[in-house]
């Protein structure tokens, strides 16, 4: 399932209060159902709700739970079996012994399912978590009462991708946690420990944490964790330090968050390009650590990744093979191992995601490093698997990301790519060193550009406002405009519910034009006239084309460009840049008008329904 929010703490202050601020901190990775367990007097006391966390809130306001120093919470997006309360989790044994939280699909669930009602137990909820509760209450006393150990056995049985968390009401100061293919971090406070699907639960306690490796099981008490693998071998663990803290994600005054992360782009982009060149004006890229004779090596660049991403890795494509005269090829994650990609030693595989958590692409990831590609991530999430899993990594710093809806994550991911374009080039002497630091000096001046654009989006907005109606919105762009019309769409189809596309503009007459209609919007970004002017040219001849059939143009075009007034209904002016920076200040206008779009139709802006963060299994 995408990303549900998964929180347990053990500790000397009471729980809930600490569960209930993590959970509302990861509502946006599940928002169908919510729910919590603790431990009071020898019981285990849960409370759950269907729909938000504020449905939870509400039951806990009339029917409060005991005071308790362990408990465990759970924010859910539905898979198996509807959004419910009987659905919600945590999820019981029969005999109420063991509470359990889960995050992922157990792909063997109808097996061990029927295995369980044939031995007689009753099964409350249509959920595939639910089994796993009952086969750690049946475990429990195989493994002479140890809870680590049962859920060792239990987890050797599991197929598909998991977290999950759960406690005992025979063992009131352990929590224990597993996971294999799915988030889990751990917390380490001071007399007080906390896990959790995301550090953002727990940052306002600790920023100090640990990072959890494959099929591994933790037992956490208020002063130890202990850590294994599925077999019950002590293994170590990675800490690093959470560099943010809680403020970074709270709305800080902004209406949304969306919103927030709109406004925080130009901070995001120059926190990436910080510390990136050095006093010799050569590109340094510290957390790569990939030998430069490899790179020399390498003869193809495949990128891999979905949504969103895979939009930025479109853009990035067009730089890395400007600049490094390299193949490059995009390809959905979701699609790159099944069709036998032809990938090996010498092709440098650069995997795209946010959180660091895609299932897609973490099995696409895999699938390359099996076939012996070199492999480089480009991740916002310290310490979240693809990053760990891959021989290098880049980290984007864009800070925490809360709404569905990607934005900075967008901007941030073009910068992390073009930088490893310009180290390439550099590792291998394809650009002069003046290019190099020519092209890095237009980066750095990227937010500044950005921040202008943000400090002109109120006709965008009310453009939107005017539009709300509209039933179907089409984009158009050429060269690096076109993944920058692809993103638009994503973003108006995510946060409108509408019918959006994105298309290269030059296929327009090769079938789309059949869409046009009187009064359809058309949105078109507009390359420079100063750059490939037969890219401007020819977007002005498929402006014509849709305007003679009625369609309601609005240009995306730089400052300066007065010939397109004439050929459009409306303009959004942004700063003229070189072309391949234009992804970086175009985009922002259609982030803000989906933005406006969404709420002038009434609809939740950072909780789409049917989405989540991130899509943690295939």
């Amino acid at each position: 399932m995408p990303m549900c929010g998964i929180v347990g703490y053990v500790g000397q202050k009471q729980a809930l209060e600490i569960i209930v601020a993590g959970l509302r901190r990861l509502e946006y990775r599940g928002y169908d159902s919510a729910g919590v367990a603790v431990i009071s007097e020898g019981e285990l006391e849960v409370r759950k709700k269907a729909g938000k966390l504020a449905n939870l809130e509400s039951l806990l306001g009339t029917d409060p739970l005991p005071a308790s120093t362990t408990g465990i919470g759970h924010t859910r997006w539905a898979t198996h079996g509807g959004p419910t309360d009987s659905n919600a989790h945590p999820h019981l044994s029969e005999d109420r012994s063991v509470a359990v939280i889960h995050n992922g699909i157990i792909e063997n669930f109808s097996e061990l399912r029927d295995e369980l009602t044939a031995s007689g137990v009753l099964l409350a909820s249509e959920t595939d978590t639910e089994v796993v509760a009952h086969l750690l209450a049946q475990a429990i006393p195989v493994a002479n009462g140890d809870l680590p150990e049962a859920m060792r056995r239990v987890c050797r049985r599991l197929e598909g991708a998991f977290t999950l968390v759960a406690i005992d009401r025979a063992q009131p100061d352990l929590v224990v946690a597993a996971r294999r293919n799915s988030p889990l971090v751990v917390g380490v406070g001071q007399g007080e420990n906390f896990l959790a699907s995301d550090v953002a639960a727990f940052v306002d306690h600790t920023r100090e944490a640990l990072e959890l490796g494959q099929d591994q099981v933790v037992a956490m008490t208020a002063h130890e964790i202990l850590v294994t693998d599925f077999d019950g071998a002590p293994v170590e663990v990675k800490p690093f330090h959470v560099d943010w803290d809680a403020s970074a994600a709270e709305k800080g005054g902004y209406e949304l968050f969306m919103l927030k992360e709109i406004a925080e782009q130009p901070k995001a982009v120059a926190d990436s390009l910080r510390g990136r060149m050095n006093k010799e004006s050569r590109i340094q890229l510290d957390e790569m650590h990939m030998d430069e004779g490899l790179l020399r090596s390498i003869n193809k660049v495949v990128v891999i990744a979905c949504g969103t991403a895979a939009n930025a890795g479109m853009v990035a494509k067009y730089a890395i093979e400007h600049w490094t005269r390299l193949p490059v090829e995009v390809e959905l994650a979701s699609e790159f191992r099944y069709r036998d990609p032809i990938v090996g030693p010498d092709s440098l595989v650069i995997a795209i995601s946010q959180s660091g958590e895609t299932m897609d692409t973490l099995m696409a990831l895999r699938h390359a490093k099996a076939q012996g590609a070199r492999t480089l991530a480009i991740c916002n999430t310290v310490g979240s698997t693809i990053p760990r899993e891959s021989d290098a990594v880049l980290y984007t710093y864009a800070g925490p990301e809360i709404a569905v809806a990607s934005t900075k994550a967008f901007l941030t991911q073009i910068i992390a790519a073009y930088l490893v374009g310009l180290y390439l080039a550099q590792v291998r002497g394809t650009m002069f060193e003046d290019e190099i630091r020519a092209v890095f000096t237009e980066l750095h001046g990227m937010p500044e550009k950005v921040d202008r654009v943000l400090d002109t989006t109120e006709p965008v907005r009310a453009l939107a406002r005017d539009l709300s109606a509209a039933t179907s919105v089409l984009f158009l762009g050429r060269h690096v405009g076109y993944p920058v019309a692809l993103e638009g769409a994503l973003k108006l189809k995510e946060l409108a519910y509408m019918h959006a596309e994105g298309f290269a503009a030059g296929e327009l007459k090769h079938g789309p034009i059949a869409l046009i209609e009187e009064g359809v919007p058309v949105i078109v970004v507009v390359p420079s006239p100063k750059g490939r002017a037969i890219l401007h040219d020819k977007i002005v001849s498929n402006i014509q084309e849709v305007r003679a059939r009625g369609a309601v143009v609005i240009a995306i075009a730089e400052e300066g460009d007065e010939t397109i007034a004439k050929h459009a209904d409306h303009v959004i002016r942004i700063p003229a840049v070189p072309t391949l920076m234009q992804p970086l200040v175009a985009t922002v206008p259609l982030q803000v008008f989906a933005c406006e779009m969404a709420t002038a139709r009434g609809l939740d802006v950072d909780q789409p329904r049917n989405l989540a963060k991130s899509v943690t299994v295939e």
